[in-house]
């Protein structure tokens, strides 16, 4: 009798559900969404060759034909590194957590409208801030509005976060440790823009010339990598690579601890002065360690990796970015035990902002995008092995000969900064190749078990 009841309330019940969404608006909405995230993907791949790359080799150029980093405008640098962190990193960031948004595939009207509104806000803050920096252009007016205008543009991303996960009721009621380091890094992200914001008012103020002082801008590139890149990628990793390399279960304890360590070494940068202060550097190394210990990426596997559609080196590719980052953290360390040690601390950044991000990008971008833009395959995987093999022996040649060349231990090093320059760009070059060649190909999205192609 009861079942009976059961049975009927339930048939009850579905007939009061709304009928289903036809395929073709499902498809509307994926296709939307995903043109919004290739707009950001684009945005990024530009803001990687052309304002960063392209001006970073010829910054190198410039040092290495001068034998002195004084060669270059510290506003062209500091132009080339927010190009690079911000509209290249973030854009890509910004456009994958907007595709990942639960709930966004439902909701009305099909434009969009705040996400393609945080994309025109951030693309034009990453152009002022570009112009003002190179250019010298307005640079006491663009500096504060370009920096309002990327808060104003991360501040709707996180607006339109909070609302999705609201919306669904089986992420509210637990929380990964993946999403939580993700959350952290969102949450360094807002807090790196407001401290941008801070200082390029006051910079407009006070400033004598567009670039924002080393007392400033030294902990603020803590804050940017430790405090909104790195936990993103942990997350990230965390979330894909146990499937993707065939990983034993992440230790999600030590995974947490890692990531609070993290946090009280960002906030020991920012407060110790002056800096680099030696206890932050300590407990950001020690946080680095955790995470790859957790991540168990050097053990040996409990199955094996899925590599289809993606060149076989891709877990190697992986674990040499992880190894980029404990070696950056390592040279950061010792470049805090001594103020003199600039060209070791240089080298440190770009270890793990080349290293280790750039590897990162490199490596699962080619994994994850063609499914998230709905294509068959990646383009070419063969060009994939070379963007990366090229990339890391670049960064291998840069890391160390800026540490012989910018100490003085060997004249000849000089010489190879532009070298590993124009390796790392070609590099990248072989990355847009492959991305743009993945962009043009034949749709595939799969819903359920229909396939629609354009």
């Amino acid at each position: 009798m009861n079942n009976s009841i059961s049975s009927s309330k339930a048939i009850n019940d579905l007939g009061n559900l709304p009928p289903p969404k036809p395929i073709w608006l499902k498809y509307t909405r994926e296709k939307e969404l995903i043109n919004l995230l290739l707009a950001y993907l684009i945005t990024g791949l530009f803001f990687m060759l052309v304002p960063g790359t392209l001006l970073g080799v010829w910054n190198l150029f410039v040092i290495s034909y001068g034998h002195s980093p004084t060669q270059v405008s510290s506003a062209w640098i500091q132009a080339h590194g927010h190009a690079q962190l911000f509209g290249w990193i973030g854009s890509f960031i910004l456009g994958i957590g907007y595709y990942s948004i639960p709930n966004l595939r439902r909701s009305k009207p099909y434009t969009y409208i705040d996400g393609w509104l945080c994309w025109f806000m951030w693309t034009v803050g990453i152009s002022l801030r570009f112009m003002a920096g190179f250019y010298s252009l307005a640079w006491r007016l663009l500096f504060p509005l370009s920096a309002l205008l990327e808060f104003i543009a991360v501040s709707i991303f996180v607006y339109r976060s909070i609302v999705g996960h609201k919306a669904n009721p089986s992420i509210n009621s637990k929380l990964e440790p993946w999403s939580i380091l993700v959350m952290c890094g969102t949450i360094g992200l807002v807090f790196s823009l407001l401290y941008n914001l801070i200082a390029s008012i006051l910079l407009s103020i006070n400033g004598q010339s567009p670039f924002i002082s080393d007392t400033i801008n030294k902990p603020y590139l803590v804050l940017c990598v430790w405090g909104f890149v790195l936990p993103i990628v942990w997350g990230f990793t965390t979330h894909w690579m146990p499937i993707f390399l065939g990983l034993k279960e992440t230790k999600s304890n030590l995974l947490l601890g890692g990531l609070v360590i993290n946090e009280i070494g960002v906030l020991l940068a920012l407060i110790i002065k002056p800096f680099p202060s030696i206890p932050a550097f300590i407990v950001l190394t020690l946080a680095s360690l955790c995470i790859v210990l957790a991540l168990r990426l050097f053990e040996r596997t409990k199955q094996a990796p899925k590599i289809n559609g993606v060149d076989p080196s891709f877990p190697l590719f992986i674990r040499i970015a992880y190894t980029w980052l404990i070696l950056a953290n390592c040279l950061a360390l010792i470049a805090a035990s001594n103020p003199d040690l600039n060209g070791i601390m240089g080298a440190a950044r770009h270890a793990i902002t080349v290293g280790f991000l750039a590897s990162m990008v490199l490596s699962v971008a080619p994994r994850m995008l063609p499914a998230f833009l709905g294509k068959k395959e990646l383009f070419n995987t063969k060009l994939m092995w070379w963007s990366l093999i090229v990339l890391n022996f670049g960064c291998f040649m840069r890391v160390f000969s800026e540490i012989f060349a910018y100490q003085g231990y060997a004249q000849s090093a000089w010489s190879i900064l532009p070298i590993s320059a124009s390796l790392e760009l070609t590099a990248l070059i072989i990355f847009l190749i492959n991305m743009v060649g993945t962009f043009l190909k034949p749709d595939a999205i799969l819903f359920g078990h229909n396939q629609i192609k354009n």
